[in-house]
């Protein structure tokens, strides 16, 4: 009787703990399907929907939050500085040549002391009237120069030579008024005591994002001179893709104004002399010569209106991929839909985000800090939102790869490189052979546009020509006949 009681304790012991772990089992399904539903929000999730969650995120994150404070002490130090005024000098160097240039600083006294500091002889200072304007208009750096300056900072540094007094060099040697200016304020910078990333930082813009955090992960290993030549051969291959592309498509976009151009002159200037003939003989003339014969009257008529609107059109859809960003990634989707063209972009797009992502990973930035980075240097909307879900998922513990998978904008060969990577721990490896592999295939693409645009050019102007001979052809078989 006893062990049968026993038995009965037990079961009623064991129906209300079974009613317990399903309960708990529902709830861990629950939670889990939640979580899986809010990750496929997040990975539907575009535009200013995922700029939202992204912030969110990072208003969450301690990691952020900390950064968030440090950036508050950033800008605190900042106003703090003194307002720099612009000024500008005259000074002689060594060899008695007159030097002008622009200089920002606190104080006139600052620019004659700096100047003075800098052996030259310093002429004259004055600060810049609003009319006073600098004919160097733009301040960013070629790829190509970039890479040169970067090469022989990188030399100096090796020889022994102080980063402060390398800076120095480049500046006295560069014949570039523009660089000359930019180089003197970065050697300022460094002279009142700022790091070297900093003092890049301050020249508005002129240095890149990535170069600038590629320094500051230097300073940090120490390893600036290492650094500085894997940035150059970076820029250099950058600037090689752009010459490449523009090299492709120089000789069929000059092909291409040439024949528009005898077009317009055809029908401007030669159809108009036979329009004489067949009206003074009363030809009949076909629909194709009407066409023609009214083309010929509106262009002679209304060229200039026709200019200056295709002008207008160009400044505003410029204006509009520039400021808007639903427009420009409406246009971009559209561009990399395209046959051809689309391969080019996308190939450029991946191969320069896996190259720049294994430079960064390979001087030990963190995969955060990277994709924050990746984030500012793409210029492409379809991209930037790839890498806005990878942050929120990373900050919630996911993989890189969960937020690249399925995207058509990224090829699944790099996907699985990607994946390949993060299960094998080599993600800075692969994210250099997907770059190597994808160079290539751009640079291939980049030969099939030429190969493809200049068959394609020759049949407009052959149709095109055709077309306006025709038109004049046709009635002129109409007045023979009627001899």
């Amino acid at each position: 009787m006893a062990n049968a009681s026993n038995g009965l304790k037990s079961i009623f012991k064991f129906i209300p703990n079974l009613f317990k772990k399903a309960a708990h089992g529902v709830t861990f399904i629950v939670g889990i399907a939640k979580n899986d539903q809010r990750a496929f929000q997040i990975q539907k999730a575009t535009g200013d929907e995922l700029l939202e969650e992204l912030n969110k995120v990072q208003q969450e994150s301690a990691e952020y939050k900390n950064q968030g404070e440090l950036d508050d002490l950033e800008r605190i130090r900042r106003s703090k500085e003194q307002k720099l005024t612009s000024y500008r000098y005259k000074v002689k160097d060594s060899s008695g040549k007159i030097i002008s240039n622009t200089f920002e600083a606190p104080t006139k006294n600052d620019v004659r002391v700096f100047l003075q500091n800098e052996g030259y002889e310093v002429v004259e200072i004055k600060e810049r009237s609003k009319w006073d304007v600098d004919l160097n208009f733009s301040t960013k750096i070629k790829n190509g120069d970039l890479s040169f300056m970067l090469t022989q900072l990188s030399t100096y540094i090796k020889a022994g030579i102080p980063l402060i007094n390398s800076v120095r060099i480049l500046a006295k040697q560069t014949t570039n008024a523009m660089h000359k200016k930019i180089l003197n304020k970065v050697v300022y910078e460094l002279v009142v005591g700022e790091k070297f990333s900093v003092a890049l930082e301050k020249q508005n813009k002129t240095f890149p994002t990535l170069l600038i955090n590629m320094v500051k992960t230097s300073e940090m290993t120490g390893d600036l001179p290492g650094t500085l030549d894997e940035m150059a051969e970076y820029y250099t291959e950058v600037e090689k893709s752009r010459k490449a592309m523009i090299s492709a498509l120089t000789y069929p976009m000059v092909i291409l104004i040439v024949a528009v151009v005898a077009v317009v002159f055809v029908i401007v200037y030669v159809v108009p002399q036979f329009v004489g003939m067949f009206a003074s003989n009363n030809a009949e003339l076909p629909g194709i010569t009407v066409f023609i014969i009214a083309a010929s009257d509106f262009l002679g008529k209304y060229w200039l209106h026709l200019l200056i609107g295709i002008i207008a059109l160009i400044i505003i859809y410029l204006q509009m991929f520039k400021r808007v960003k639903s427009f420009r990634k409406t246009m971009q989707t559209f561009y990399m839909h395209l046959p051809v063209i689309g391969n080019v972009i996308i190939y450029n797009e991946v191969s320069t985000l896996t190259r720049t992502f294994a430079s960064l990973l390979n001087h030990s930035v963190f995969i955060t800090d990277s994709m924050e980075i990746l984030s500012k240097l793409s210029n492409n909307e379809i991209y930037k939102e790839i890498i806005n879900r990878t942050l929120i998922n990373l900050s919630k513990g996911g993989k890189i790869s969960d937020s690249f998978r399925g995207e058509w904008a990224f090829p699944v060969v790099a996907y699985e490189m990607l994946v390949t990577g993060e299960s094998t721990g080599q993600l800075a490896v692969m994210m250099e052979k997907v770059a190597i592999h994808y160079q290539t295939l751009h640079s291939n693409a980049v030969t099939s546009i030429k190969s493809l645009i200049e068959p394609v050019i020759i049949c407009f102007l052959a149709v095109a020509v055709g077309f306006i001979i025709m038109s004049i052809i046709m009635p002129m078989f109409d007045l023979y006949g009627q001899l």
